[in-house]
């Protein structure tokens, strides 16, 4: 730290989304802090257990996927200037019982977008990943230029080119209270009180921690992701990097999403719905805790992928900040157009976390809201308050 106090733009929350935002910041020259209360990239947030799906054949509408391939195009740039590997192109299947989830407006937005995806049935599925077991009443919408990103490696790529460009970050640092004027935002931490004309507030499932100056209807809940063995040496080779694709699945079983073996860690599996309701402060209990941690996994892999349903590996316990329609809140405070809130991002966040944080840069520099993240206003879910214009804004 510079011994500063004062600064153009404060980022309270430096995981995936705040630390593009700073990285994106600090690029243009902007004086730039950043604060989170841990050491990112670290396992209390909801970036860590690495790989993390990237789609573009989004479900939502136009609106993701847009901003899912302008992340895409972001992710690539930050891969050629971190000299880092951060983005496999292992292609993604998609399968839904249709009585569940249609996949029919995703190919219809893919089509329109250009994006390259194919619908399969169930006996070509199984004919090209002989570890999947499609009933023939599903859908299958397969995207061969999706992959995965590796999280904690994006994350560390901006840490450390944000850095470079003169941002500067408080780790292990609690902040304790937040405060704005139309001109002026006041955070006051554990190591110190600061200062900037602006922030960028993306604290995710410790949102609740910075009421009441942000009340973001934002809440977390408890979600667990586990890795398997393939079930004999015979099946392994069927699940490999590279010879099979990230995938999810919708079905009556519920929402679920994995990956091949990467590097001989095991099939990894997670459930999207479901989970256990946590707030900052309250034990977050381990893997393992609750008897559905490894059975809710192992019954979809049973169902699906009956070959990978082998010896658990590994599991982990992380967090969801969730919204109350599951989509983003990306938005000025209601009271203070400079200080930005970022939350909510429910689970399928982190694939747009470039976009995300360049948008947000975006919005502060250029003193205008961005087309990307118009339909992520706080608004739809409570009358707009009025919101001032600030006196000065960051050029």
């Amino acid at each position: 730290m510079s011994g500063r106090t004062g600064y153009d733009v404060i980022v309270v929350g430096a995981g995936s989304m705040g630390m593009s935002a700073g990285y994106y910041l600090a690029k243009r020259g902007v004086r730039t802090l950043l604060i989170d209360a841990f050491d990112p990239p670290h396992s209390n947030g909801s970036h860590h257990g690495e790989p993390r799906l990237i789609r573009h054949a989004y479900e939502g509408g136009p609106q993701y996927v847009r901003l899912a391939l302008r992340a895409d195009v972001l992710w690539q740039e930050l891969e050629q200037e971190s000299g880092v590997k951060l983005l496999e192109r292992s292609g993604v299947i998609n399968m839904a019982d249709p009585s569940v989830l249609s996949l029919s407006q995703r190919f219809r937005d893919a089509e329109e977008a250009g994006i390259r995806c194919e619908r399969l049935d169930g006996e070509e599925v199984r004919r090209r990943w002989q570890g999947l077991r499609m009933p023939d009443g599903f859908e299958a919408l397969y995207e061969p230029n999706a992959g995965y990103l590796f999280s904690e490696r994006c994350v560390a790529a901006y840490r450390r080119l944000a850095l470079a460009a003169g941002a500067e970050l408080l780790v292990n640092t609690t902040v304790i209270r937040v405060t704005a004027t139309r001109s002026q935002v006041t955070v006051r931490t554990t190591k110190g009180v600061y200062t900037a004309g602006c922030a960028i507030l993306s604290a995710g499932a410790w949102f609740r921690t910075l009421a009441p100056f942000a009340n973001l209807p934002v809440r977390a809940v408890r979600k667990v992701v586990g890795w398997f063995d393939a079930e004999s040496e015979t099946d392994a080779p069927l699940f490999q990097a590279g010879n099979f694709p990230g995938f999810t699945f919708g079905s009556t079983l519920g929402g679920y999403y994995g990956f091949p073996n990467i590097g001989g860690a095991g099939i990894k599996i997670g459930r999207h719905d479901g989970g256990q309701p946590w707030k900052p402060g309250d034990p977050f209990e381990p893997f393992g805790t609750y008897l559905e941690d490894e059975a809710d996994l192992r019954r979809a892999l049973e169902a699906f992928l009956p070959a990978a349903a082998g010896r658990l590996r590994k599991g982990l316990a992380c967090k969801y900040e969730l919204s109350p329609d599951g989509h983003f809140i990306v938005d000025a405070h209601a009271d203070y157009s400079n200080v930005l809130m970022a939350g909510g991002f429910s689970g399928h966040g982190f694939k747009f976390a470039s976009a995300v944080g360049e948008a947000l840069s975006d919005w502060l520099t250029a003193g205008k809201r961005p087309a990307d993240v118009v339909p992520f206003a706080r608004s739809r879910f409570a009358e707009p308050a009025p919101v001032h214009t600030p006196e000065e804004a960051i050029r």
